[in-house]
């Protein structure tokens, strides 16, 4: 694969590749290991070219557009001194992989686990993930999703602030830290998914400009210009960042990637970037005879996302189902209906559970129009279901978990009604054993007007949702050491049950045909008023499985089929010591906020 930046060949010589089409000139200056400069040639479609015997070692470059001023590598692979300084070539053939072997985990059997790379350990490196891996898989986590990686300014950042969609953040450890913790996952079973940005780049250090027409006036987003998918130049630009999956691919391993707010890349043309982008996967896809699956986030609630590209779809593998967390978690925590307004019954879960999106074409008063439309019949594997992820939890303004705004109960009930859904589900780091740390947003810029802008920004952004405190400076070190794991409390009583039960949930996901199958079709959903959900799951075979959920102050009471066994498999609030139970009685209490699941045959 050879794409735009500096691209080491087989045969040892690198090269150097860049796209500028309204430049004359363009030229390569090495800084180091010695200074040099060398005119590159045009090419067609508005590229430069230059191909050259490589230093043994390390060498560091900039680009000069029109023959002046340096600039780093747009499609730079390492920017070892940040974003400002010269990129650094990588030789990728460096690196020896030892998972040949590996295909990848069928994605209807993921069970996605988010993590930030800098606050997940003290060290905040790729490096320190590494001994955690065997933790995740005792609680059967078989997939990791980290928050974007690609250089952004400073050491700290939540990464959508990347300027650099081609390098490897240089203070988690850089390309050859990815590489070790991609290679150490995948040894023990685990996929690596990563997110991405592909709608906006990040201010400082961005300077793409210098090079060509990577923005336009045309359309903006909520994070500054959009990028330019489908005006004058473009090819050049969806080239660019269509390449950019192909190279996680290839060079890292990469299992899929999960990108961010792809409703905000606006392209009008008559092949969508989505759709070409999934081409170009698709057909390395089948060339290296492995899977790779694109998961969107996406504020539009239309099937098109998820639609194959043969029904003109944008043919992602799935989505994330906003709908679902907002249905739930305004039923576990009545003041969330200050965030969600149009969510708060039970009737909106179980068409969450049943059909996907719940606001599928009415009027909804947050967006004061109709919105949305149908995702009823599509199959549970296109949905990622999460009770918690980084914008959950970090804009807040205390940055507090589920766990810091519910009691146990309600935490454990939320829990199950996730993870026992008909959907792919998804842990935010740390939520397993209800971790007390906060997960704040954070940044570390140098431009002391653009930390400014933050500031202001930030409060700005979420006044609506009437703040009784300031929010942390996002710029101070400290909201960013507040924010990193206590992995000691795993081991330690009530957060221990937590993580106990959250173990349990997802082994019986794999154990009982019936909560593996994501078949919709075998899901059904009665309410019984006071508060009772239940949730029937049957499998091909006939398998059936009955999820009671409490959704009340008060107890429910449950007539179970008189002509059925039904044996209790689960239970937030134990009658026995045993794990598994017999029913011997007709009629089922559950008590407030109680989850039970029984096997039904």
């Amino acid at each position: 694969m050879l794409s735009v930046g500096a691209n080491v060949l087989q045969d040892g010589r690198c090269l150097f590749r860049v796209w500028a089409p309204e430049k004359d000139k363009m030229n390569l200056h090495i800084i180091y290991p010695t200074d040099q400069i060398f005119p590159m040639k045009k090419m067609a479609y508005g590229y430069f070219e230059l191909k050259m015997d490589l230093a043994a070692e390390p060498v560091r470059y900039f680009f000069q557009p029109d023959g002046k001023d340096d600039f780093p590598d747009p499609a730079s692979h390492f920017q070892p001194n940040g974003v400002h300084g010269p990129s650094e070539v990588v030789n990728h053939y460096e690196f020896q992989w030892s998972d040949h072997y590996w295909k990848g985990v069928p994605f209807q059997e993921l069970v996605l686990y988010e993590l930030h790379v800098g606050t997940f350990t003290r060290e905040g490196t790729f490096q320190s993930i590494i001994p955690y891996l065997d933790d995740l898989l005792a609680l059967g986590v078989n997939a990791i999703e980290l928050m974007p990686v690609s250089q952004f300014p400073g050491d700290r950042n939540w990464g959508y602030d990347g300027v650099y969609p081609y390098a490897v953040q240089h203070s988690y450890g850089g390309p050859e830290g990815l590489k070790h913790l991609v290679n150490a996952c995948h040894n023990k079973g685990i996929a690596v998914y990563l997110d991405v940005v592909y709608n906006h780049l990040g201010p400082e250090g961005n300077y793409f400009n210098a090079f060509g027409p990577y923005f336009t006036q045309q359309y903006r987003t909520p994070w500054g210009d959009a990028i330019n998918y489908d005006g004058d130049w473009s090819d050049g630009v969806r080239d660019f960042f269509s390449d950019n999956p192909l190279h996680w691919i290839v060079h890292y391993h990469i299992d899929g990637l999960r990108c961010d707010a792809i409703h905000a890349v606006f392209d009008n043309g008559a092949v969508h970037f989505w759709q070409l982008t999934h081409r170009r996967i698709q057909a390395l896809s089948e060339k290296l005879g492995r899977s790779f699956h694109l998961i969107a986030e996406s504020d539009l609630n239309s099937p098109r996302v998820i639609h194959s590209l043969d029904q003109d779809g944008y043919g992602f593998r799935a989505q994330w189902l906003d709908d679902f967390h907002h249905a739930l978690y305004v039923l576990v925590n009545q003041k969330g209906k200050e965030r969600y307004q149009d969510f708060g019954t039970l009737e909106q879960l179980a068409k969450a559970y049943t059909d996907g999106f719940v606001h599928s074409g009415e009027y909804v008063h947050f967006r004061k129009r109709k919105y949305g439309s149908s995702s009823a019949g599509i199959s549970g594997d296109h949905f990622v279901v999460f009770n918690q992820n980084h914008d959950q939890v970090g804009n807040r303004v205390r940055g507090e978990r589920l766990s810091d705004l519910v009691d146990m109960d309600r935490v454990k009930l939320a829990a199950a009604a996730m993870l026992l859904s008909p959907y792919v589900p998804m842990l935010f780091m740390g939520e397993e054993y209800a971790e007390k740390a906060p997960f704040f947003y954070f940044v570390s810029h140098s431009d002391q007007s653009l930390i400014q802008a933050v500031r202001e920004g930030r409060k700005e952004e979420f006044k609506d949702f009437k703040w009784e405190v300031e929010p942390p400076d996002p710029q101070d070190e400290n909201t960013f050491f507040k924010s990193k794991l206590n992995w000691q409390l795993k081991n330690d009583g009530l957060h221990h049950e937590i993580w106990e039960w959250h173990r349990d949930l997802i082994a019986a996901r794999k154990v009982f045909p019936a909560l593996s199958n994501l078949d919709k079709n075998h899901v059904r959903v009665n309410i019984c008023p006071p508060g009772l959900f239940l949730v029937s799951r049957t499998s091909d075979s006939g398998h059936e499985v009955l999820c009671i959920f409490n959704f009340s102050d008060v107890p429910g009471y449950y007539t179970l089929p008189p002509d059925r066994n039904c044996l209790i498999i689960i239970d937030s609030h134990p009658k026995t010591g045993s794990s598994k139970q017999e029913l011997h009685t007709h009629q089922l209490e559950v008590k407030p906020w109680e989850v039970m699941v029984l096997e039904v045959s």
